[in-house]
């Protein structure tokens, strides 16, 4: 696992260890348990948009019309 270097006010870093004891775990428990919740966090809203999305989608009663234009059209330089 690779090792990272980080700097902390003293204060906070004494009040991060205290909390680290009382949950019986260590400063760097503490913070990659945090780091995880916050992964997964993202994913389950990212994975919610998708699927609010995929539902706006099927439930949506706009027609598209024929693609009128090609891929250079919409690159042109003008």
């Amino acid at each position: 696992m690779p090792n990272i270097t980080m700097a902390f006010r003293e204060d906070l870093l004494k009040k991060a260890r205290k909390i680290a004891i009382d949950k019986d775990t260590t400063l760097t428990g503490l913070i990659r348990d945090y780091l995880q919740g916050l992964v997964e966090q993202e994913a389950r809203l990212k994975e919610g948009s998708v699927d609010e999305l995929v539902q706006l989608l099927r439930s949506s009663k706009a027609v598209v019309g024929p693609m009128t234009w090609t891929r250079d059209d919409l690159h042109a330089r003008r």
